[in-house]
């Protein structure tokens, strides 16, 4: 969806527009450029003209024009449509790649050389595959292609820019393998310390301050241990599930991250009632499972704070399911998750990456050997995920065919939540941009979160009570071992949705930074949309209780919240409340927000943004108040 890249930031995108001249053909243009190599990786070397190589065109879906209001109709809370969502396969229906689009490509490969039998259509209509030479593949993108090395060992190949004829163009989202680097990388060891989504260190993984003896389990303490009765108290979620068996909330995990049975119910006997001995209901995607090889901190506080707070919050009378993604020989990325929920997404089948995604059956050690999960999970009503990239790690092409599925599922009814990163201006890592798109830790450019930034997605920051504080008093912007990930999208235009309240924000709060270190065009899509508690969890890791801190805490939080007014509207026999963020922008639901309105969001050697009246770039609108929240949309 091409009118939602912003062209003014090509330091970032590396998106341009040349024409190379061509007798044969019509005139090319730049469809992707490479600023940089990303971190630890090298170019090593060029490839064997005859080395064989997949090419897959990613053909231009349908309609993606027109997604946004399409997914307004059911999701704004004034339109007579809200809550009509669709099935899955009216969705697809809708924005597969249309005949004209697979014709042009086609017919463009078979001119240039390639014999027809080995052009191959996926089945979903959404892939154009080529099995290629080096050398052909270089000829028909005007690329050079090379090997790269990552410093764990792993290879990869990828060009710095490709191109593609005039009259091809409109037809194609993107090609791989090209400039993408977001691959999961193949592990020379079962479990080693590189940082990547799921591995211990990978930057949106909860922080911690250690061990604890003592358990503060009383509202006045609740500047000092956030319990479950703190949570309950500052959001007034005081409900009781009616709608279970009709109901879902899902957590989203990625191998080797792993809950521990016995930290859940040592949780649960001092926070909970009926719960000890409960599990969630794990869903199995591509070999994900519940690895026992190593058991700390690193590879179990992910899943084991999600778990023991979602799984309390709705009480025993919603069942909670676990996502588990990805095996241990290769993880998983977010494309690895999506391909399950949609089988229009996956490699062959219209939406996937194979040269930077997971791809199945995997023959390494450990691995897979299965057949890739492909449309064969059911997505839950209100799904959150504590993981996250930058949007600097992909290109844009790749962004916005993601960005486009999370859409999709907002029209089915999903609501998706993704913690805004726990380094204020600085992404998910706390490494900046530069000028020539490197992320460094001395980097002075702000580096926002994906999918965070995605409009289609709903992004959740942290907030805390402040020491002296209590659960009465109005919370800070968090500030204590963590700050709330927020900011301006280098990707994504701004959503009408959010336009009133962001460009209110940029009126009244005069920012006084460069215009080179942050988008300050007043256009782009800007996060976090709401937030949470993120400070001070009082959390049950390898038999002993630790404080944990990140907006990994926060996202389920408010999963929970979200998956109660879901419980109300089912009972009285309403729909589920999907992509939630037109309504809460709404003047009507806004209000119905508790304002947060000090603290900043550092990084990138900055103060960051400063949290305001109204929404701002460092909590959003917000944090919830159920009992408000809940009667709005059960008006609805």
């Amino acid at each position: 969806m091409r009118s939602f890249i912003l062209p003014v930031l090509s330091f970032t995108l590396g998106l341009a527009a040349s024409a190379i001249a061509d007798p044969t053909i019509s005139p090319w243009r730049l469809h992707e450029k490479r600023s940089h190599i990303p971190a630890g990786w090298t170019r090593a070397r060029t490839l064997d003209p005859s080395a064989s190589i997949p090419l897959r065109f990613a053909l231009a879906q349908s309609n993606t024009e027109h997604i946004e209001a399409l997914l307004n109709e059911v999701s704004h809370p004034a339109s007579p449509s809200y809550g009509n969502h669709w099935s899955a396969g009216q969705v697809a229906a809708k924005f597969s790649p249309s005949p004209e689009s697979v014709e042009a490509v086609r017919a463009w490969l078979i001119e240039s050389g390639v014999e027809p039998h080995r052009v191959k259509l996926s089945p979903t209509k959404g892939w154009l595959e080529v099995n290629s030479t080096v050398e052909e593949a270089e000829n028909l993108l005007l690329a050079e292609y090379h090997v790269y090395d990552h410093e764990s060992g792993t290879k990869h190949i990828a060009c710095e820019s490709y191109h593609l004829p005039e009259h091809v163009v409109p037809h194609v989202d993107f090609v791989t393998p090209t400039i993408h680097f977001d691959a999961k990388l193949r592990k020379r060891d079962q479990y080693n310390n590189r940082v990547l989504i799921g591995q211990p260190g990978q930057g949106s993984s909860p922080k911690t301050t250690g061990k604890v003896q003592d358990i503060l389990n009383q509202l006045e303490n609740c500047d000092e241990q956030i319990t479950p009765i703190c949570l309950r108290t500052l959001y007034g979620l005081w409900y009781e599930p009616v709608s279970g068996k009709s109901n879902s909330y899902g957590i989203v995990e990625y191998t080797p991250q792993a809950y521990i049975q016995s930290d859940l119910d040592m949780f649960a006997k001092n926070f909970s009632t009926g719960l000890e001995g409960v599990s969630p209901t794990m869903v199995s995607i591509d070999g994900g499972f519940l690895q026992t090889v190593n058991v700390s901190f690193g590879y179990n506080a992910e899943s084991n704070l999600d778990l023991e707070y979602s799984m309390t919050l709705v009480t025993k009378g919603q069942n909670v399911t676990l996502y588990q993604v990805g095996d241990v020989a290769e993880g998983a990325s977010f494309n690895t998750f999506l391909d399950a929920l949609d089988g229009t997404y996956c490699p062959y089948d219209g939406g996937d990456d194979p040269s930077q995604d997971p791809v199945f059956p995997d023959t390494a050690d450990g691995g897979y050997t299965g057949n890739e999960d492909c449309g064969t999970v059911k997505p839950a009503n209100v799904m959150s995920t504590s993981y996250a990239y930058n949007e600097a790690d992909l290109s844009a092409a790749y962004a916005i065919r993601q960005y486009n599925e999370y859409a999709k599922l907002g029209l089915m009814g999903v609501t998706i939540l993704y913690s805004s990163g726990d380094f204020g201006v600085g992404g998910t890592s706390g490494n900046c941009l530069n000028p020539d798109g490197n992320q460094t830790a001395d980097g002075k450019i702000f580096n926002p979160s994906f999918p965070s930034t995605c409009p289609y997605v709903t992004s959740v920051g942290a907030t805390q009570v402040s020491p002296g504080q209590s659960v009465w008093d109005p919370e800070d912007a968090c500030w204590e071992v963590i700050y709330s990930g927020g900011g301006f999208s280098n990707y994504f235009s701004m959503p009408h949705y959010q336009k009133r309240a962001v460009k209110g924000y940029l009126a009244t709060n005069p920012i006084s930074y460069s215009k080179d270190i942050y988008n300050s065009t007043g256009t782009s899509r800007a996060y976090p949309d709401l937030s949470a508690n993120g400070a001070n969890y009082l959390v049950t890791i390898n038999g002993s209780f630790s404080l944990i801190y990140g907006t990994s805490a926060s996202s389920p939080v408010v999963g929970a919240i979200l998956t109660m007014v879901n419980d109300a509207r089912l009972a009285r026999n309403k729909s589920t409340i999907g992509f939630i963020n037109p309504t809460i922008y709404s003047r009507e639901f806004a209000r119905d927000f508790k304002d947060v309105t000090n603290g900043t969001n550092p990084g990138c050697g900055t103060l960051g943004f400063n949290a305001t009246k109204g929404w701002d770039p460092v909590t959003g609108l917000g944090t919830p108040h159920f009992p408000s929240l809940l009667d709005k949309w059960l008006a609805l």
